[in-house]
């Protein structure tokens, strides 16, 4: 085995530079690749403050991300703070015992085991157990900087869905089950499906109108997608995802939707009256519209 070991939240452009070399390395010496990543997050398990981190994908859109770039083989291994307090020849012993280990891919940025240093310490360890060591170079974005899934997380609550999805090259999306609401919309000439996500740990953009591609029913629609808490109708601080699929008018409540996200059209905001929230929905839907002209 040729292997790659991380959590790969989100496999953005950074994780595919690491995962392309890992499996033209793999190719190359006539192996097989594979992806060691964890789950739950490590955060999640050793910062009481990280109970309000969200990931980008959840475990299976992480899973079958990285399969479609090629890996041979993904495992997941559940982290835990036993699993935390593994040191550096430990953990590489294991990819060794357990994984037939023969070539590591270390990253820019590679960490691993609980007195990792640093990358070069890891590279030092790894050689001295007899692996192969690769290492990869950090691949600035356009912007000049290197892309991470903290980064990608700060623009998305941002609202910035395409300078996220820039980085991670693809478009940010979520996934869930169309849930009753309070049919609201219907009445001014907007229904809208109300998603409930499968996953509770995805992260939400930022709250706002957004443009989006809508997969529901086997099919692709385009549509408008409000998040927020719907300060015109609700004095509530609860977070809703709405969704005004363009010229749809069929029953899906209970069926499977996904939303990808493409533009931020506007921020969400209170207006005094339906009528004015109406005008201002036809407004963001000619802006949407507009997109698909260009």
């Amino acid at each position: 085995m040729v292997v790659a070991t991380g959590f790969f939240d989100g496999v953005h452009t950074g994780h595919r530079h690491v995962i392309t070399q890992l499996v033209e390395a793999a190719a190359v010496r006539g192996d097989e690749s594979m992806v060691v990543t964890f789950w739950p997050h490590p955060r999640n398990v050793l910062q009481k403050e990280a109970r309000s981190l969200r990931l980008l994908t959840t475990l299976d859109e992480k899973r079958d991300l990285l399969y479609s770039l090629g890996v041979d083989k993904v495992e997941v291994l559940r982290f835990t703070k036993d699993f935390s307090a593994m040191t550096t020849e430990e953990y590489l012993r294991m990819l060794i015992d357990d994984y037939g280990a023969k070539t590591v891919l270390l990253g820019y940025d590679n960490r691993m085991g609980c007195d990792a240093a640093d990358p070069d310490e890891v590279a030092r360890t790894a050689q001295r157990l007899g692996l192969e060591v690769i290492r990869t170079e950090m691949i600035p974005s356009a912007q000049g900087f290197a892309v991470s899934s903290t980064k990608i997380r700060q623009r998305l609550e941002a609202g910035d869905v395409k300078g996220a999805s820039e980085m991670l090259g693809y478009g940010y999306s979520l996934h869930g089950v169309v849930v009753s609401g309070n049919r609201l919309g219907r009445t001014i000439g907007f229904p809208t499906a109300n998603m409930q996500l499968y996953e509770p740990l995805k992260l939400i953009p930022g709250n706002g109108v957004y443009f989006v591609r809508v997969r529901t029913l086997d099919r692709d629609f385009y549509g408008m997608c409000n998040i927020g808490c719907r300060p015109t109708v609700s004095s509530g601080s609860s977070r809703t995802i709405e969704t005004n699929i363009f010229g749809f008018e069929e029953d899906i409540y209970g069926l499977d939707i996904e939303l990808s996200f493409i533009e931020r059209i506007r921020e969400e905001r209170r207006f005094d009256s339906l009528e004015e929230l109406r005008v201002q929905l036809e407004k963001d839907r000619n802006a949407c519209l507009t997109f698909l002209e260009l």
